[in-house]
């Protein structure tokens, strides 16, 4: 099966298991999903995750999700830029989450980071995602 947009499906599977209250979700693994997994691990809305390999043999990560006083620490966790309707940010533009509380995940030429990141580096991209 093959899928049109797999950061969506990480993000939904992300989502679900935490509606779920799971400990770990499996999602494939590549490595756009790994980087916007690295800026959610720096920015503190997960614990980690590993990559494995799953039983027919194809590499996926085991997300380690957080949870503060029995609720999930990521509140909202939605797609912005799609693949059938790109949304590109400039530096100027680059939108605020939950008045700067949450970070919005932006793909730039200097790789994908978090808002306050890129303002820092003075570059703008692809929004990817907003996570509060």
């Amino acid at each position: 099966m093959t899928l049109t947009d797999p950061l969506g499906d990480m993000l939904t599977r992300i989502r679900n298991a935490q509606m779920r209250r799971r400990d770990v979700v499996r999602t494939p693994a590549s490595s756009l999903r790994a980087h916007v997994l690295d800026v959610l691990k720096a920015e503190g809305y997960i614990r980690g995750y590993s990559e494995e390999t799953s039983e027919n043999g194809l590499p996926e990560f085991a997300i380690e999700l957080k949870y503060s006083e029995n609720e999930p620490v990521i509140r909202e966790l939605q797609r912005v830029s799609k693949p059938g309707r790109r949304v590109y940010a400039s530096v100027k533009n680059i939108p605020v989450v939950g008045n700067g509380l949450g970070v919005s995940i932006l793909s730039t030429p200097k790789g994908v980071m978090a808002d306050h990141t890129a303002r820092a580096e003075n570059v703008g991209g692809e929004v990817l995602c907003r996570v509060f």
